[in-house]
């Protein structure tokens, strides 16, 4: 059973609303608690909820909690009661932890007053809208037959303003597939929002989904898959949860959104009247289906998070239907939403009323999204090499895009296009882009915030390697410059630094004084050792890179000399052995897979790691020669697997192909051929759309590789 802190609470503020949708589960659908509740919620049920919920957070020790005001229509409580609310949340749970506060609502009556209370408390702000007109008046209007749909661009209006924009956090659009997919999403776009989230209508298997004016037997997985092909043909240009979700898990990444995926719920709700619910979902379900029987009256989220309609949303797996647990989609479908799963006669243990659609959909996105044709990069180490290079342009080209108008940024990109542009540096040049590490400092620039002076140390150090003429200026944050592939500056003080290239080598200066290099004293300069059999390739020791802390075991701090000369002495033994019992390491499809050593702590073994580049391995300080000759075979072709993957498709995502193929490289590594085999010969009887052109070389690799080792 999965543990999960509740983290999300959704607090209905105002039970009733000023539209009459009649798609609407709270209003229109099996659960009818809402004419029992209050109207609005009290000034000390929100005192008792913000208590409640500040305690809890202080004893799980939450970085943040997320307070969703809901409805019924939230706005419909006023501005002044709005900040009442806000300000109550915010003087209690912000002491504790981060409070992200945030608002769903119709946007009929958002003003310029609510405004100014989601500026004065940073509310995020969701919008429902169906897209254009004649989509959204199908069923979003108001209780006197009116259409919403002028009001509600009036409210996106004010929130598309530069005071608002920060405040607008997207579009909610619930899917009908009478309603044209195409026409929808452009509507949509067109008001530039922040996000957009698809709905699926709620639904169970005693109230099925409207099928529409299709036959097809998926309407609402072709409903969306137009959408999503009008989303790529657009670059992807607004972000769509539901499309994005699907893109991660497939990929192996977390679910983004409660509807699909098996990520634990960790979301409350709590009603006008203080009743503590389930997901609002729920309500679609039967009477009394979100019911707990608790209030924060009497229960604190600690004992919520421990009911037992709460904890069957964070069993994962287990959590879902027999038929789900064997459907190849299940990692990116998790079984659609509970509500959906939901029918008189065996309750939630179902697959979703939408379980077609969901396959079809996830099994529709992978399949536009992959590549089936042959890579050149599965074809040998150089082909590899050079797919690696070009990946590491690309990173590097949007970090520049990230930093571009700053002056010191757009002379080191201009730099680094001319090196490119030079074959006698082109070469140089690339020999720095495929450092590892610089593939991890890229990936952490992308993710923000951009580290600046690591871009900039970049170029100085392909300046250097071409020994070519230019002067770098920027602001270092402490007082060791590290410039990649090279070692390391000890600085006078953190602060600005000017790097100096020439053909003679290259000086900094620091604010106090001259550098000159690679002449500085030992104490100033830490060049970067490398080690080497004869005719063998050259391994770079990297135990200073500020990003090399990406192994599963902590990276020791630079090595001193002596510890430094016993740790090359090592992998020089290494690199003997590995000359005497595999002389064709070099030349084979395995070349290049380990080109940058990083010294770990003792005890740590042999260790691959996680978003870097090609050619990295983290060593254990005191590992033995044997054990490191043992391991590498098993670690190169996990690298090699993890490279082809990073430039190719080798398998339609989320397939089991993949996994095939992870299991044979594992298998090979351990010498176990008979397994191998019988992995193999699975790989080759799953379907044959699974695996792309690519994956199938590979394949063909494997099986060669087998027949070798067994001869």
């Amino acid at each position: 059973m999965t543990d999960s802190s509740i983290q999300q609470v959704v607090l209905k503020i105002h039970s009733r609303c000023d539209l009459a949708c009649d798609h609407c589960y709270v209003y229109e659908h099996a659960d009818q608690s809402w004419r029992a509740r209050p109207v609005r919620i009290s000034e000390e049920t929100v005192e008792l909820v913000a208590r409640r919920l500040a305690d809890y957070a202080h004893s799980r020790g939450l970085d943040s909690v997320s307070v969703i005001l809901h409805g019924g229509e939230p706005l419909l409580v006023g501005p002044a009661q709005l900040r009442r609310i806000c300000a109550e949340l915010t003087r209690t749970l912000s002491p504790v932890t981060t409070l992200d506060l945030r608002i769903h609502t119709n946007g009929v009556t958002l003003n310029a007053a609510h405004l100014e209370v989601f500026r004065e408390f940073g509310v995020k702000v969701s919008i429902s809208l169906d897209g254009d007109q004649a989509a959204n008046d199908r069923h979003r209007l108001d209780r006197r037959g009116r259409s919403s749909h002028e009001r509600v661009l009036r409210a996106i209006g004010l929130l598309r303003r530069p005071e608002n924009r920060h405040l607008w956090s997207g579009l909610l659009c619930t899917v009908d597939v009478a309603n044209d997919p195409v026409a929808v999403h452009d509507a949509l776009t067109a008001l530039d929002p922040p996000r957009i989230d698809y709905l699926l209508p709620h639904s169970t298997w005693e109230h099925p989904p409207p099928s529409g004016p299709s036959s097809s037997p998926t309407p609402y997985a072709d409903w969306l898959l137009a959408v999503f092909d009008r989303w790529e043909r657009q670059g992807r240009r607004v972000p769509v949860r539901t499309f994005d979700s699907v893109l991660s898990t497939l990929r192996g990444g977390p679910s983004l959104t409660e509807a699909m995926g098996l990520a634990p719920s960790d979301l409350a709700v709590v009603e006008t009247d203080g009743s503590f619910e389930q997901a609002d979902s729920l309500k679609t379900a039967f009477a009394g289906a979100p019911a707990t029987g608790y209030h924060v009256r009497d229960h604190g989220f600690a004992e919520f998070a421990e009911h037992p309609g709460v904890r069957a949303r964070q069993s994962g797996v287990l959590g879902v239907s027999e038929t789900c647990r064997s459907c190849p989609v299940l990692e990116s479908c998790g079984g659609g939403l509970y509500a959906h799963r939901y029918s008189p006669e065996r309750g939630f243990d179902n697959p979703s009323v939408f379980c077609r659609d969901l396959r079809a959909l996830v099994e529709g996105v992978a399949e536009r999204v992959t590549d089936h044709s042959l890579s050149a990069a599965v074809c040998g180490p150089v082909q590899l090499r050079f797919a690696q290079v070009e990946l590491d342009r690309l990173l590097l080209a949007r970090v520049h895009a990230e930093l571009a108008g700053d002056p010191a940024a757009d002379l080191a990109w201009r730099l680094l296009g001319r090196l490119d542009a030079e074959p006698a540096a082109q070469s140089r040049l690339n020999a720095l882009l495929t450092h590892p590490y610089l593939r991890t400092s890229l990936l952490s620039s992308l993710r923000g915030p951009v580290d600046t002076p690591r871009f900039l140390s970049v170029a100085a150090a392909a300046a250097v390697h071409a020994g070519a003429e230019v002067s770098l200026a920027w602001e270092q944050p402490g007082r060791r410059l590290y410039l990649p592939t090279l070692g390391t500056l000890s600085l006078s003080k953190p602060g600005r630094v000017e790097v100096e290239v020439g053909a003679d080598g290259f000086r900094v200066w620091d604010g106090t004084g001259r550098v000159s290099l690679p002449s500085a004293r030992p104490a100033e300069w830490r060049p970067l050792a490398t080690v080497a059999v004869e005719g063998g390739p050259e391994l770079l020791v990297d135990d200073a890179d500020p990003y090399r802390e990406c192994f599963p075991a902590e990276a020791t701090p630079p090595l001193e000399p002596a510890d430094l000369a016993l740790f090359r002495k090592r992998l020089l033994r290494t690199a003997e052995l590995l000359e005497e019992r595999f002389p064709a390491w070099r030349d084979g499809p395995y070349a290049g897979t380990v080109t940058t050593i990083t010294p770990l702590v003792a005890g740590a073994g042999v260790r691959p790691g996680a978003d870097h580049g090609l050619g990295a391995l983290g060593v254990a300080v005191d590992v033995e020669p044997e054990e490191l000759v043992l391991a590498l075979p098993g670690l190169a072709r996990r690298a090699r697997l993890t490279a082809l993957r990073q430039t190719a498709d080798l398998n339609a995502p989320g397939s089991a192909a993949g996994l095939f193929l992870d299991r044979v490289g594992e298998l090979l590594g351990a010498g176990d051929h008979e397994a191998a085999a019988r992995a193999l010969t699975a790989l080759t009887l799953r379907p044959e759309h699974e695996l792309t052109a690519t994956g199938a070389v590979l394949a063909a690799q494997m099986w060669n590789e087998w027949a070798q080792g067994r001869g």
